[in-house]
């Protein structure tokens, strides 16, 4: 089995004791060629060079942002899948929230996470190679989405998170987050919704503050707690979608409270949300902020969605009766 490793040294938990770790425990199981990254998209490239060389599994370490580029780089544009076998793509979480990594089922522990993909790798050799498990992906039309992605406040508070983490050059802690979205959100009270939501056989929906589209459940992580949009989202479904037409304080503390309990019961009358829709298209009346991945992408006017199954393999475990661990 050939296996390359992609290491980004400047995710947040990325060490080089990890990375040697992790090096170490694939050199007896694969032929192993290690690449770091040194510059935005550079995963991407390195991830189109593995399709060109046939690799059998490419495996990334560091943050949600290092995995979206693996995996724009292995499909290619969107609009279809690429013919013939592509990699499969294992990550060792190395950022600060791994939100795809978490709902595969890998532990956020990157210790934890190489024993388990030795694991997956020994049971697949054993088993005599086969299909590894397949997951769905979303087209967001100029990028593929591989978790999550949002229109308006989401989008804000992306881009403030990101010129944070550029002033003070360092990583994205839940505190941080905390505090430089509670601004954002604020400031998001005041103004008119600028939205309108578009669902298969539906009305279009106006009056839209913000949208979030998710390929999973939980939708992000505050430390090791898990926070829900849409609890019956799987990768193995379609769409998730989770709207708000009030911004209300009183309304969203309650809602948002909800989002964070064990079992998550999210309903509310300005509210909506579907957990398995096959497409969804967010349009603005003037161009606002959105994200891919927490990846902020600038100012859109309308973006579609689409969702995508079976597009990726993952050497992660089988999909459990329900995302919620």
């Amino acid at each position: 089995m050939r296996a390359v490793l992609i290491v980004n040294p400047n995710a947040t938990s990325t060490t080089p004791a990890g990375r040697d770790l992790l090096a170490h425990a694939l050199e007896s199981r694969t032929r192993l060629t290690v690449a770091h990254t040194g510059h935005r998209g550079h995963a991407i490239e390195i991830a189109q060079q593995a399709v060109e060389d046939n690799i059998d599994v490419v495996i990334a370490h560091g943050g949600d942002g290092t995995v979206n580029e693996v995996v724009n780089g292995l499909l290619g544009k969107p609009g279809r899948l690429p013919l013939g076998q592509l990699p499969a793509v294992a990550v060792v979480p190395g950022g600060s929230a791994n939100v795809f990594a978490r709902s595969l089922g890998i532990p956020a522990d990157p210790v934890e996470a190489t024993n388990l993909l030795v694991d997956l790798i020994d049971a697949h050799v054993a088993a005599g190679g086969g299909d590894w498990r397949r997951v769905g992906l979303m087209d967001c039309g100029e990028r593929w989405g591989v978790f999550t992605a949002g229109m308006g406040v989401d989008g804000e508070i992306v881009a403030a998170v990101e010129a944070h983490r550029k002033d003070r050059q360092k990583g994205v802690s839940a505190g941080r987050y905390i505090r430089v979205a509670v601004p954002a959100l604020l400031r998001s009270t005041r103004r008119e919704p600028q939205l309108t939501l578009h669902l298969p056989d539906r009305e279009p929906i106006s009056g839209v503050h913000f949208a979030f589209v998710s390929n999973s459940s939980p939708w992000t992580f505050a430390n090791a707690r898990p926070i829900y949009t849409n609890p019956d989202c799987r990768f193995e479904t379609g769409l998730g979608v989770f709207a708000t037409t009030s911004m209300s304080a009183w309304r969203n503390l309650w809602l948002a409270r909800r989002m964070w309990s064990k079992r998550a019961d999210i309903k509310g009358p300005h509210l909506i949300r579907d957990d398995d829709v096959a497409s969804v298209k967010i349009t603005a009346a003037t161009p606002i902020a959105a994200q891919i991945d927490g990846d902020y992408i600038g100012e859109r006017e309308s973006m579609t969605f689409v969702s995508v199954p079976r597009a990726l393999s993952v050497v992660a475990p089988p999909p459990q009766p329900t995302d919620q661990r």
